[in-house]
């Protein structure tokens, strides 16, 4: 009888240990699965971080419409010298803004206007060409066309941006072959003597462009 209840007592000891077990076992599986759920839920409130936008783009403004004032520039042609809106007072001229030197649309676009040069004279009327080349890029882009042409060196600030493009609106987001950039768009504008926009010629084809300026210059008097 002794015996019998002494493995009695055993069982229950063995069972009440293996239940206590099996309760461990559940708890440590109950606390594993609560545990990446929480963390996941703390990821998925974490806001993604925001790639900053291209500064170049930020200070993209409008084409300057017919009829509107043109903003007031500054900018140093090949000879060194400072030109500014305010040294054109009373004057009519163009302002033909392209992409770069010695490239062949727009040295195609600069030749014309160069063989265009004593008519635009004979009217008054002084041809600048703008770009974000340099100084010296100008000074030898002059020097192997014989242009003869004020040619204005709208250098990038520390953003990116040609200031005088970028008052003009012609520094535009551009695509070539899905790539998409910042860029000069090709654009002239003729300003009057009272300083406002007299014509505006967008996207321009250098084929013939340099006669239609000069049609638009003419129409002015």
């Amino acid at each position: 009888m002794p015996t019998t209840t002494k493995k009695t007592s055993t069982k229950k000891a063995v069972k009440k240990t293996e239940n206590k077990a099996a309760i461990k076992k559940a708890a440590t599986k109950k606390a594993a699965t609560k545990k990446p759920a929480k963390k996941a839920i703390k990821l998925a409130a974490k806001p993604a971080a925001k790639k900053p936008a291209p500064k170049s783009a930020a200070k993209a403004t409008g084409l300057i419409e017919v009829g509107s004032p043109a903003p007031a520039f500054s900018a140093v042609n090949a000879a060194g010298k400072t030109v500014t809106l305010a040294s054109l007072k009373g004057k009519a001229f163009v302002l033909y803004f392209y992409p770069a030197d010695d490239t062949p649309g727009c040295t195609v676009e600069a030749c014309a206007f160069r063989d265009n040069r004593p008519k635009f004279a004979k009217l008054g009327c002084e041809v600048l060409g703008v770009s974000p080349d340099s100084v010296d890029s100008h000074k030898a882009f002059d020097a192997k066309y014989k242009l003869g042409l004020t040619l204005l060196a709208d250098v990038a600030g520390k953003d990116g941006v040609p200031p005088l493009a970028a008052a003009f609106g012609v520094w535009q987001e551009k695509n070539m072959y899905g790539k998409k950039y910042m860029g000069i768009a090709r654009t002239t504008y003729v300003i009057a003597k009272d300083g406002t926009v007299a014509a505006r010629f967008d996207r321009v084809k250098v084929d013939g462009h340099a006669d239609e300026v000069l049609a638009a210059v003419a129409a002015l008097r």
